[in-house]
């Protein structure tokens, strides 16, 4: 039985980090200054504001389903870190709403501020392989089944672009003009922040694996991933002969494939961000 270590605890611990901060963001300095999240976070916000449920338990409701979904194609470890991000992002919402702090500057500040402490946050959970957005499960989930069904690569880019306009345009609508304005602010400056730090997670990313015993990773690939990769004869100065294998996944795929090929010592992975892949 493999043993719990530190460096298994580490990304747990900086996901908490980063849903305390995301919390902090939304229940501090966005809600107070007129603008929202963005996703399914947004979603769960605008639905608060119209009936006036409990917003904590609004996210629940509407990041639920996705969670499911996410247990479903993208397995355990990911469904685990998810639940465990979210649930401190809701009990953050709860916490922060109640704390008395208030950030007493023009709102277009508060709002940039605000988006890129959001960003930051987020970028920590997805960089350690959480998530606490459907959106991004969504989008992942379309990418797969086009993947599958059409053999086309595709970035999840398009997909959280549509998914976050249909959410601000009903922020425009259902709520305030000026503060959708904000919010659009928000999910601009937050991603350019997610985009620094996860190195454009929306985009495919190709993986090239080095090993000597390739077997055991191509079948997951294959059966488990539902992808294809490619294998070539390679040649190390000081390894000798290897397998080179080369794979295109979405961003949480590539999670699932990292924690499978650290499993044999010896393997080398190196990833890359591919903006387009032409047939």
């Amino acid at each position: 039985m493999k043993k719990f270590g530190l460096k298994d605890i580490v990304p747990y611990i900086f996901i908490i980090i980063g849903a305390l901060l995301a919390s902090f963001s939304v229940a501090c300095i966005l809600l107070p200054n007129d603008a929202i999240d963005y996703g399914t976070a947004g979603i769960a916000i605008i639905i608060s504001k119209l009936t006036g449920f409990n917003l904590s338990l609004c996210v629940l409701c509407v990041f639920a389903p996705f969670l499911i979904v996410g247990a479903i194609v993208l397995g355990a470890n990911f469904t685990v870190k998810a639940a465990i991000g979210s649930v401190v992002y809701m009990v953050g919402l709860e916490f922060f709403e109640k704390l008395n702090f208030e950030l007493n500057i023009e709102h277009f500040l508060a709002v940039a501020f605000g988006g890129a402490l959001l960003g930051f946050g987020l970028s920590l959970i997805l960089r350690f392989g959480g998530c606490i957005d459907g959106s991004e499960i969504l989008a992942n989930l379309i990418v797969s089944k086009v993947a599958q069904k059409l053999g086309k690569q595709m970035s999840m880019s398009g997909i959280l672009i549509t998914f976050n306009a249909c959410v601000y345009i009903a922020a425009f609508i259902f709520i305030d003009k000026n503060g959708a304005l904000l919010s659009l602010l928000v999910y601009v400056v937050a991603t350019v922040i997610i985009d620094h730090f996860t190195d454009r997670f929306e985009a495919i990313k190709q993986v090239t694996i080095i090993t000597k015993t390739p077997e055991d990773i191509v079948s997951y690939i294959k059966n488990d991933m539902n992808k294809t990769c490619t294998i070539m004869d390679s040649q190390g100065a000081i390894a000798g002969e290897n397998k080179t294998l080369i794979c295109y996944v979405t961003y949480f795929e590539l999670q699932k494939l990292r924690t499978m090929v650290r499993q044999y010592k010896g393997a080398f992975i190196t990833v890359s961000t591919i903006d387009e892949i032409i047939r």
